[in-house]
């Protein structure tokens, strides 16, 4: 069996530390903010970025190139290595796109090696739940062709609860409307959003009030996750630590999980979700 190696989006949004420790290579995309462009993950402190956005900044994504994704891919091969990547969903991006493009052009130059580009359809710590599970299984020995056919049968049983504090953010991406955005910001009315089986961003519901948001997605996430057995469950948030950690603490007491995984989400992802962004990741039974 062949060596081979799995990578990932920076789009997964899990702590560096994490990421560092497991030697897990990532792939960044993009965001450009006052004229400056960074690497996700590399460039702005999270506080530093979400200040920004309160202020009033505008941040904007750019995805990876089919070229970049060459240049990426292309070092792994050349060490006699296979690649199982695991890509950002491509309902959000069109990273996947340029990766699986690359990958093309790589097979005719290294017939022998095997490159598997596989969408998600996850964002976020959804990618970082999906990961943990192939890293996890990966020890135990499956095979990379094994590997990517547990991802497909099982991607779509990642379940993404979200809640955002600012709809401004939302109706600047095109989710919702501006007058939607101007009333519900009025009435203090907190949208409860998931990624779909097509991997996109979709309103699912409202809460008036945060607290009753965030409890919200918590028994979205107790729902379909009753009969599963989640070894892990993620939290993500923008610049709202104190709320992360309450909802953490909710998931250990209801659903009965230790494991839980709390980060700042990352830049891309934040460009369109805004500061105070709040999400819960896990398996269940469906999206």
């Amino acid at each position: 069996m062949s060596e081979y190696v799995i990578t990932v989006n920076s789009t997964m949004d899990l702590p560096k530390t994490w990421v560092e420790e497991k030697g897990i290579p990532v792939f960044a995309l993009r965001y450009t903010i006052e004229g400056k462009t960074y690497e996700d993950r590399n460039g702005l402190s999270e506080k530093e970025f979400f200040q920004k956005l309160r202020e009033g900044k505008n941040a904007v994504t750019s995805q990876i190139n089919p070229d970049e994704a060459r240049e990426k891919l292309e070092p792994f091969l050349k060490e006699g290595k296979d690649v199982l990547h695991l890509g950002f969903s491509s309902g959000l991006s069109g990273t996947y796109n340029s990766m699986r493009l690359a990958a093309e052009d790589l097979k005719e130059k290294y017939p022998e090696r095997k490159v598997i580009i596989i969408d998600t359809l996850c964002a976020c710590m959804g990618e970082g739940v999906l990961l943990y599970y192939v890293l996890k299984k990966k020890e135990e020995g499956m095979s990379m062709d094994e590997l990517a056919q547990w991802v497909e049968e099982n991607k779509l049983h990642v379940c993404h609860y979200v809640t955002v504090d600012d709809l401004n953010h939302l109706q600047r991406g095109g989710r919702i409307s501006k007058t939607a955005a101007v009333l519900g910001t009025m009435v203090q009315i907190k949208p409860i959003i998931h990624v779909d089986n097509q991997g996109c961003l979709q309103v699912i519901g409202k809460e008036r009030g945060r607290k009753k948001s965030i409890n919200k997605i918590l028994s979205m996430a107790l729902e379909q996750a009753k009969d599963w057995k989640n070894e892990v469950v993620m939290v993500t948030h923008g610049d709202c630590i104190e709320e992360a950690e309450y909802l953490a603490d909710m998931v250990r007491e209801k659903m009965g999980v230790e494991n839980v995984l709390v980060n700042n989400i990352g830049t891309v992802i934040g460009s369109h979700t805004g500061p105070g962004v709040l999400a819960i990741f896990c398996m269940g039974e469906k999206r």
